[in-house]
């Protein structure tokens, strides 16, 4: 007998914004693999500006270094002209300093854990829930619908979060999991999945040509870190999801 419905949700840029946790763990990871570097101790812009295109933990520490070269792509291009060859700038940039993204992503990861077990208060207080979106996920307790979270932080960092919110999702699964697509398969043969709330626009569109994902029903929610152009020309099946209609009864989702 299958379970109960379930709908999923991603996490950063759809529950939590955690910029300012980024910037705080990227530039402390870049300074321990780095001591020279001169990074602000606040989020720089150009951090913000890249972050839409930053998918993996380890991008952000590369982008932490990049941000503090004076003569480097970053800022001789500037962040327009160095995202339109982004995954080949991040590929240069590794080979010119030496580093590999396992490395950037446990040194990243190190750095949390540190962070989480040492003063857990302050990293916590860096993460920011957006309005209404704790209030309306506990609502969907009320309307007997489920809900999981779907992310590619560790678990154990996320439920943390999760916690401090007071939210208790009926299922989490971080990067340990697999990939999106992958942990979505595995729900379908347990739950009726009512859809994908996300924040990455490539995220949907990998789901929505997964073999066995095809018609789960999938958002764009329009508060994440989007690129200027991932509100336009969305593909069949994804629906643009504003504050407006996040908190309206799932029914009237466009």
């Amino acid at each position: 007998m299958r379970s109960p419905s379930l709908l999923v949700f991603d996490f950063d840029g759809v529950i939590v914004d955690g910029m300012n946790e980024y910037w705080w763990s990227a530039r402390r990871a870049c300074l321990q693999l780095n001591p020279a570097v001169d990074l602000p101790e606040s989020t720089p812009p150009q951090f913000r500006q890249l972050r839409p295109w930053i998918h993996h933990g380890w991008e952000m520490v590369l982008s932490a270094a990049l941000i503090s070269e004076q003569r480097g792509p970053l800022e001789q291009l500037g962040v327009q002209a160095f995202v339109h060859g982004y995954t080949a700038q991040c590929t240069a940039a590794l080979e010119r300093f030496g580093w590999t993204p396992a490395l950037l992503q446990q040194t990243l990861e190190v750095v949390r854990a540190t962070a989480v077990r040492t003063d857990p208060d302050s990293w916590l207080a860096l993460h920011q829930p957006y309005p209404g979106v704790p209030e309306r996920l506990t609502a969907f307790s009320e309307e007997n619908m489920a809900w999981a979270v779907l992310t590619t932080k560790a678990r154990d960092f996320t439920a943390e979060l999760l916690a401090s919110m007071g939210l208790k999702p009926e299922r989490l699964d971080g990067h340990e999991s697999g990939s999106k697509p992958e942990v979505l398969r595995r729900l379908a043969c347990d739950w009726t999945l009512e859809g994908f709330v996300e924040d990455r626009r490539p995220t949907l569109e990998t789901v929505r040509t997964t073999p066995g994902l095809e018609t789960l029903r999938c958002w764009l929610v329009s508060w994440g870190y989007l690129r200027p152009t991932d509100v336009t020309d969305l593909s069949s099946g994804i629906r643009l999801l504003r504050p407006e209609q996040f908190s309206a009864p799932l029914a009237d989702w466009p």
